[in-house]
This record gives C-alpha cells, structure tokens and sequence, in this order.
C-alpha cells in the first residue's frame, strides 16, 4: 500500500502480532474469508489491520511462503497473493493481526524488512503505482 505525498511516497507496513514471523514488519494481509473475493480480502485485511481504505492497483505476483520445522518438513505453507494499492483514505491505526501500524518513507522500508521476498514485492509495488 503505496501513499504518494510531497516528500515522496511512504509504504504501509504492519509490525505481525502473531504468528509466524510474530515481531517482524511486514505489509499487510491474511485470510481470504468464505464468497470473498482475493481482491476484497486484501481491501478488507488492509483496513482491519490498519485503518487505511484502499484501491487495488494490479497484481504484483503469488508466493509459496513454506515454513519448515526443526525436521525439515513444512510447518506453515501459505500462498500469498500480492496487489499494489493506493491509500484512498481512513485513519492510520493498528487492529487486528497488527501489533502496529505504519508509513514508512519508502527509502526506509528496506531496512525494516527481514524478508526478502517482502522486500522486492514493495520494490514492485512502487514501480507500479510511481
């Protein structure tokens, strides 16, 4: 989630409430709900998790991020579906999932992020929406 502002654009990030990667910061997301569409989950999961209301700008891509276990074997496997989307309004505030919720100039986001898928997918985010 891309805000444009004089200063330049900053990016929506989440610090994870839960797990996995609990602590870490991240852009915000989570689970498709039941007749829900991919495109109003994200909508929905943005402003649950933050406050902010979004417009979806075009999909970025689809990840298999696999957790494995102390054995090797996956512990947690998600797809996540990734949208570019601009702030069209709200109140910035935590909810949800997010332990906290916030801008982050997007020459600061780098290092924020531990990973680095998370990292070239905001990458992609701001080549789409500059």
């Amino acid at each position: 989630m891309i805000r444009s502002g004089e200063a330049g654009d900053d990016v929506l990030l989440v610090r994870r409430g839960k797990e996995p990667r609990k602590g870490q910061w991240s852009i915000p997301g989570g689970r498709q709900e039941w007749g829900e569409t991919v495109r109003q989950a994200a909508i929905r999961e943005v402003w649950e998790e933050t406050g902010i209301e979004v417009e979806i700008a075009g999909l970025i891509d689809v990840i298999d991020a696999i957790s494995p276990g102390p054995d090797g074997e996956p512990v947690h496997h998600y797809t996540l579906i990734d949208f570019a989307a601009r702030a069209v309004g709200g109140d910035l505030q935590a909810g949800d999932d997010a332990a906290e919720a916030r801008w982050v100039p997007a020459a600061d986001v780098d290092a924020l992020l531990e990973w680095d898928e998370t990292r070239r997918i905001v990458r992609s985010a701001l080549d789409i929406l500059g």
